[in-house]
């Protein structure tokens, strides 16, 4: 049995400091704080000054493509963010929340590692402030909305069930769910129609409120939603169900950033969490821009590898937020160079030079 303790048992045993210690560190007054208990806050959109941004200094934290085991960013932009303020810099680390689906997948969290972690872990990989329940209840309402128009034939958008593009979602891996068949039960529970569910993050309304910088820039972005075609092969948006206020005000705490803290107590920000397969893989460009205005230097990480995560965040999240990185950190394991030089997984701890050359290829 391993004598080391587990990332819950460091995290449990931190000196963690009440929030308001944080937030003044960042010169963030306590008045300006939303509390969601002693260790966790949300920070409001006001507070976010360009001119400040302009003058401080980003850093993205990548990675070659990742090993089944993970290549490990969190825990190298947390890492770097301890060490930037242990050498007298003001710096921030800002991170993508994680989903319940992989934490309960035994893929771990969003937190970090080792002594490289925020805090409270176990607050934050479970539920955290809610902003995935309010990303998932934004979703579901749009699809009651649907299913409500096709239903009523009073105020019917003529929508053709066949083409419906939108799907319902919740925060956990259920395969059984991808694909299904709902309004069956007679006449009072809709039209039968094939449906399903995607995993929370995975959600439209997810990478939306990632990208949106203020509450109308939200409710134009989700009234763009495209739903489905007219049976006269029209396209049908959320705007023609008005359903964008009502999910903008189901995101309205959604969208303010959240500020937790590090093993050696500085500041994390962690906000949005959309997958870098479907969407841009990074966190919300107000987390960014809230961490840049009252740091000196903010680490923050794209997700999954290099070509998915990085390029999203120079191509998509920088050109729409006028963001220019100063520095990309672009983390690479042996382990990794041996998987891709061929490497199988009962192999990636066995020295091979011949492997680790080959697997420069993928670096």
């Amino acid at each position: 049995m391993s004598t080391f303790p587990s990332d819950l048992e460091i995290a449990q045993s931190a000196k963690i400091k009440h929030i308001k210690e944080i937030a003044e560190k960042l010169g963030i007054s306590d008045d300006d704080l939303e509390y969601y208990g002693k260790y966790k806050a949300k920070i409001p959109l006001h507070l976010i000054n360009e001119e400040k941004i302009k003058q401080h200094k980003l850093v993205l934290v990548t990675a070659i493509t990742p090993t089944p085991a993970g290549e490990g960013k969190t825990t190298t932009s947390i890492g770097l963010t301890e060490g930037l303020n242990k050498i007298g810099k003001k710096a921030t680390v800002v991170l993508r929340e994680p989903s319940l689906g992989p934490v309960f997948g035994i893929k771990g969290g969003a937190a970090g590692g080792g002594y490289a972690q925020v805090i409270p872990m176990e607050d934050i990989n479970l539920h955290f402030t809610g902003d995935f329940s309010a990303v998932e209840k934004a979703n579901n309402l749009l699809s009651a909305l649907i299913d409500n128009n096709i239903q009523n034939k009073s105020r019917s958008l003529n929508i053709d069930q066949r083409t419906i593009a939108w799907k319902r979602v919740m925060d956990m891996n259920d395969r059984s769910l991808r694909k299904i068949i709902i309004g069956l039960g007679g006449t009072n529970n809709g039209i039968p129609r094939e449906g399903g569910f995607n995993i929370t993050p995975a959600s439209e309304v997810m990478a939306i409120l990632v990208m949106s910088q203020n509450l109308e820039e939200l409710k134009t972005n989700l009234g763009n939603i495209f739903i489905g075609y007219t049976f006269d092969k029209k396209p049908v948006y959320a705007r023609d169900l008005k359903a964008q206020g009502a999910m903008a005000l189901l995101l309205k705490d959604a969208i303010k950033p959240n500020l937790v803290q590090t093993l050696e107590g500085n500041p994390a920000i962690i906000h949005g969490g959309p997958f870098a397969n479907i969407a841009q893989g990074a966190n919300t460009i107000v987390a960014t821009k809230m961490g840049m205005t009252f740091s000196d230097y903010v680490v923050t990480e794209a997700g999954f590898g290099a070509d998915l995560g990085a390029e999203k965040f120079f191509d998509i999240k920088c050109r729409h937020a006028k963001l220019k990185p100063d520095a990309v950190v672009l983390v690479a394991t042996i382990r990794a160079l041996r998987h891709h030089g061929g490497a199988k997984k009962d192999e990636y701890n066995i020295p091979s030079l011949e492997k680790v050359k080959k697997g420069f290829e993928n670096l």
